[in-house]
């Protein structure tokens, strides 16, 4: 399917790079999904800001990173894809804490905390994606979530508008964060954030003030260099003992319900190993759904749905996905 048309708002000053019908399974851990009918990959945060406004207010836009929590359904996406993880990677010492922008990956923010003597960031190595989708779904593993090392962040907003927030500005929870009312008037922006790996909101940016994710500011302790290194080692070896890392995949698939773990009810229901299509419940770990051959965005959201509705019907517990299904499906679906 060709969805490309003539782009009136690229001016020349930009210095990024747009492509059109451009396949999202290259931009997908899930390695499916249909055509991006253009993709835009800004040079740095200024070309961004410019970029956006410039940008028509009713164009469709979504941001991704590393796309590894993220379906993008066969029929693809119209609009504009941002593509963040390679032009948003700035990591540096900024004070007292890291300044991150949202291109940067866990494993790479991790090593860099470790080498400056800094403790506490090691779990981000844990987690695929980048800080940005982090951010947007409050990430976590092994006990540990991304807000609680959160000092203030940069947003960007949908005019091209730079801005810094604290944590005290948004509601957060368990793989969930969402800017608080403005006030009379106002408005909860953002709603139910992504994860990554990682789309930056959940759906396409429509309006002047809406707002993502750039960069924050991560404050750790002081500790030592070598037990941390040591300590992000354990960490990519359990990931690796205990994932489907082999195969594409999107992470953890549904949410853990509270007082539980969406992979014991998905097991105890005898779901490890079950197919659609290509589309497979991984047999190593029962929250992953992999693709074990060419399998399309259909087979995995079926296989999904599928999983979601026999855990329902057998234990009473309605697992929630973690991965965000965008886009249109194809004509034949």
């Amino acid at each position: 399917m060709n969805m490309s048309e003539p782009t009136q708002f690229i001016d020349a000053s930009l210095r990024g790079e747009m492509r059109y019908d451009v396949p999202m399974s290259r931009h997908t851990s899930w390695r499916a999904g249909g055509l991006a009918q253009r993709m835009y990959r800004p040079a740095d945060l200024a070309d961004l800001q410019q970029f956006l406004r410039q940008l028509p207010a009713d164009e469709p836009l979504i941001a991704v990173g590393l796309g590894s929590n993220l379906l993008v359904r066969d029929g693809g996406l119209r609009g504009t894809v941002l593509l963040m993880h390679s032009a948003l990677s700035e990591l540096r010492m900024g004070g007292d804490a890291i300044y991150a922008q949202a291109g940067v990956p866990g494993a790479k923010l991790a090593r860099f905390a470790a080498s400056n003597n800094l403790c506490g960031a090691e779990f981000f190595a844990g987690i695929p994606g980048t800080l940005g989708g982090m951010l947007a779904m409050n990430a976590g593993c092994y006990g540990s979530e991304t807000w609680q090392k959160v000092q203030r962040v940069q947003v960007l907003t949908r005019s091209g508008e730079l801005l810094q927030r604290t944590p005290q500005e948004y509601e957060i929870g368990y793989r969930h964060v969402a800017l608080r009312e403005k006030g009379e008037g106002g408005r909860e922006n953002g709603g139910e954030a992504a994860r990554e790996g990682f789309t930056l909101l959940p759906s396409p940016l429509s309006l002047p003030d809406e707002e993502f994710f750039v960069a924050a500011w991560l404050r750790f302790e002081q500790g030592d260099v070598e037990a941390a290194r040591l300590e992000i080692k354990a960490l990519m070896e359990k990931r690796s003992a205990s994932q489907p890392l082999q195969l594409p995949n999107a992470g953890s698939v549904f949410r853990n319900p509270p007082g539980n773990h969406a992979a014991k009810l998905i097991e105890g229901c005898g779901l490890k190993g079950k197919r659609s299509g290509g589309a497979q419940v991984s047999e190593k770990h029962a929250n992953f759904i992999v693709n074990v051959g060419d399998a399309t965005a259909a087979d995995i959201e079926n296989l999904i749905n599928e999983v979601r509705a026999t855990v329902l019907q057998q234990t009473g517990t309605d697992l929630h996905p973690e991965v965000k299904i965008i886009g249109e499906y194809a004509n034949h679906e």
